[in-house]
């Protein structure tokens, strides 16, 4: 009776009326309370729900701030190591589509996995080409490295490809596309082009006599210099760490910080920021010091393939001889007695 009269008293109460109906509860994880000497301050809670809601700051933002950005080249196509290097503290990660073996869906993969960490994605291009770049800038990565960029015209054409018309040839699907949210972000075509980094890579001795230029084209916000392929242009292979490939390197590199000098001064015309690889004979620290404003440190493989060889090198070499583990706690109990007659 008593659960039918309650039934009864629900059914016959009258209902709210549009104003008085009260919002949705919280879902069950949002109700998980810690306990009150866990519970974070007003303060910290408002801080991390800023920094969980706000979007990492752009990479052009971050160098016209005068930040030096370190980052890691993703060859794997690992979703997992690309989360893992983000949340490691990486400026940015690039994913490398001209030497690693994923395209497309399996960069999408990788880019959600970032932007999950707040980390900016660079996509590295197979080529510089319309059906490329359109591609990869349709997924909303950070920025776009055009490889083996050697004259001021192609540094030209690499930019009218990431350019919508009339500034240049990139096909328009902005209401559809990843890059605004699937046509929710109404800014994207406002923005896009400004706080998109655009990297040129100057890898060849043809592209290092016209770096001056490139660097000068407008739309290149970074030359990246490519010192493996560039020793392999010049003869050495087999040898990047060549007395005559540093010297190349080293002329290359005053010229775009020199450039790049004059325009923090206040000349006209576009100057490119230098960007590099990290080589054995060339480390992080040094192109750091010698003024790059990026430095792509290591490689995911490369960082795995080290600490495999590491681990397998310990074990094996943890060799004992046998009755060696009983002589050492004999010894150790000679210690503790004081003495010891044999």
């Amino acid at each position: 009776m008593a659960a039918a009269a309650s039934l009864s008293h629900l059914l016959l109460a009258p209902k709210p009326k549009p104003n008085q109906i009260r919002a949705p509860l919280p879902s069950r994880r949002a109700c998980v309370s810690l306990p009150r000497s866990r519970r974070p301050s007003p303060a910290i809670s408002a801080a991390v729900a800023s920094d969980l809601i706000s979007p990492a700051p752009s990479l052009k933002s971050r160098l016209a701030a005068g930040d030096t950005l370190y980052g890691l080249f993703l060859l794997s196509f690992s979703p997992t190591f690309a989360e893992l290097a983000a949340l490691a503290g990486y400026d940015y990660v690039v994913v490398d589509m001209e030497h690693g073996p994923g395209g497309i869906p399996e960069a999408l993969a990788c880019l959600r996995a970032l932007d999950a960490a707040h980390t900016p994605a660079v996509l590295r291009l197979p080529e510089a080409s319309p059906v490329w770049a359109k591609k990869a800038l349709d997924l909303g990565p950070a920025g776009l490295m055009l490889p083996a960029v050697e004259t001021p015209a192609a540094a030209a054409e690499a930019i009218s490809c990431c350019r919508y018309p009339p500034r240049g040839v990139r096909g328009a699907a902005h209401t559809v596309v990843r890059a605004s949210n699937y046509g929710l972000d109404d800014s994207y075509l406002s923005r896009c082009e400004d706080e998109t980094l655009i990297m040129c890579q100057v890898e060849t001795a043809a592209g290092i006599a016209e770096i001056e230029a490139i660097a000068a084209v407008d739309g290149v916000d970074v030359v990246q210099m490519g010192p493996l392929d560039l020793s392999a242009s010049m003869g050495y292979l087999w040898d990047p760490g060549n007395r005559k490939v540093r010297a190349t390197l080293r002329e290359a590199e005053r010229k775009v910080l020199e450039a790049r000098k004059k325009k923090v001064a206040g000349s006209d015309g576009n100057a490119a920021y230098l960007g590099g690889f990290a080589m054995p004979n060339d480390p992080a620290e040094q192109l750091k010091l010698r003024g790059y404003h990026m430095v792509a440190g290591a490689v995911d493989t490369a960082l795995f393939r080290k600490a495999a060889l590491d681990d397998i090198k310990r074990f094996r070499e943890a060799v004992m001889e046998i009755g060696e583990e009983g002589d050492e706690e004999d010894e150790k109990e000679k210690e503790a007695d004081g003495y010891w007659s044999e």
